[in-house]
């Protein structure tokens, strides 16, 4: 089967720090190759895969903000689309623009819908419900008004990330610095219950970082800036938990899985598909305000570590993930 895996240009596949949809195309990716298949990557140039990488993009649009987004965009999705006879499945983690050229290509289409930005995407995806594929990432993130062929929950490399038996004296924050993410939230949870919280994620809002962040660092609450993968295992495996107040119904949370491969419990408030990634009272709390995550601070040590990492290799493996896509790549041919 020859596979073209389409990934954004916002970032490298996979991200130098933060890019969670090129990371699950790098995970896909390189997982299909491990399986024997025939793979070809559509990415930015200086992205790394054992795949066949195909490339017309220099590089990420975030990371070099002299390129105009929308022209490198196009670019790079036409230039998959005018090899697409090449390929016997086309896996496209670019959202809802590729679904335009679905229709004038010989080769079928799966799109992983990673979220939906605005409502007012959705008009897109509905044009294309009777002749494209979709799969959602977690049973939470489906619109009523598209069809969806399965849910394939985000698949992890376990070999990334280092299990932690003994955690250190600290909560962490793991994320981008937004409103949607909870960083104030995370630092009122740890001064109520006097714990240390580090910090570490990208400025997504420099007002809100300047505002509701910044003011209130100190000895106990300390930001640590964007982490790399290396600086990511170590911080989310020695933390005593991972806070994750989020305000919006996240689609999945890599992070989230990520912790809990680590060992770490994780608090985080009940929105979007946070029921389906955490065991309330087994691999964390599930909570829906400030004053319940403090109580679950006081409560993480009835957590077993060693079954926050079971549940994730039983669930949210790289493995597991490209063993699902597998057979709905075939399902998919089998309809033709």
């Amino acid at each position: 089967m020859k596979i073209a895996v389409l990934s954004p240009v916002a970032w490298r596949t996979p991200p130098r720090h933060y890019g969670p949809w090129e990371q699950m195309a790098s995970n896909l990716t390189e997982g299909l190759v491990k399986a024997g298949q025939k793979v070809t990557l559509f990415a930015t140039a200086d992205s790394l895969t054992s795949a066949k990488l195909e490339a017309v993009v220099p590089t990420g649009y975030e990371e070099d903000r002299t390129q105009d987004a929308k022209v490198v965009e196009c670019q790079h999705i036409s230039h998959l689309m005018e090899k697409a006879h090449q390929f016997n499945v086309i896996h496209n983690h670019f959202d809802f623009l590729p679904l335009t050229y679905s229709r004038l290509i010989p080769t079928p289409m799966l799109t992983t819908v990673h979220g939906f930005s605005s409502p007012r995407i959705i008009p897109v995806y509905q044009k294309y419900n009777a002749t494209s594929h979709y799969v959602s990432i977690s049973n939470s993130n489906r619109s009523p008004e598209l069809e969806y062929l399965a849910t394939v929950y985000n698949g992890i490399r376990a070999d990334d990330f280092t299990y932690t038996k003994q955690p250190e004296d600290y909560l962490l924050f793991f994320g981008r610095i937004h409103p949607d993410k909870g960083t104030a939230e995370a630092i009122q949870i740890a001064r109520q219950s006097n714990r240390k919280l580090l910090i570490a994620g990208i400025i997504q809002d420099q007002t809100y970082f300047d505002e509701a962040v910044k003011p209130f660092l100190d000895e106990q609450i300390v930001f640590l800036g964007s982490a790399g993968p290396a600086r990511r295992n170590e911080l989310l495996g020695k933390a005593w938990a991972l806070l994750h107040p989020i305000s919006f119904e996240e689609p999945f949370g890599l992070s989230v899985a990520e912790a809990q491969l680590c060992g770490t419990p994780v608090i985080a408030f009940n929105r979007g598909a946070m029921p389906e990634l955490i065991q309330h009272e087994r691999t964390g709390y599930v909570v829906s305000t400030v004053g319940e995550a403090v109580e679950a601070v006081r409560q993480i040590d009835r957590i077993n570590r060693a079954h926050c990492r079971q549940w994730v290799l039983t669930h949210f493996t790289q493995e597991k993930m490209v063993a699902d896509y597998l057979n709905l790549y075939q399902h998919i041919l089998d309809l033709r």
